[in-house]
């Protein structure tokens, strides 16, 4: 189990990284990804488990490719 929550984390960071980068607060990336804020706050702490499809979506708004966003994961 400490293997699944460490990607998540290793995700999660990933994800608040790049958001910043792009000049995003939280609440409007999620807003852009159409996602709640609390959710995009789990997905950045590590305590959400994402779906592909949500995977797809924040690497859209962040006009990337998800072989992109997972760079490092």
């Amino acid at each position: 189990m400490a293997k699944r929550a460490d990607i998540l984390v290793r995700f999660g960071q990933r994800v608040r990284k790049l958001r910043k980068e792009q000049g995003y607060s939280q609440e409007n990336f999620a807003y852009a990804c159409e996602l709640d804020r609390t959710y995009v706050g789990g997905i950045e702490r590590g305590e959400r488990n994402l779906s592909l499809q949500n995977i797809e979506r924040i690497a859209d708004t962040l006009e990337i490719s998800l072989a992109e966003l997972m760079k490092g994961v």
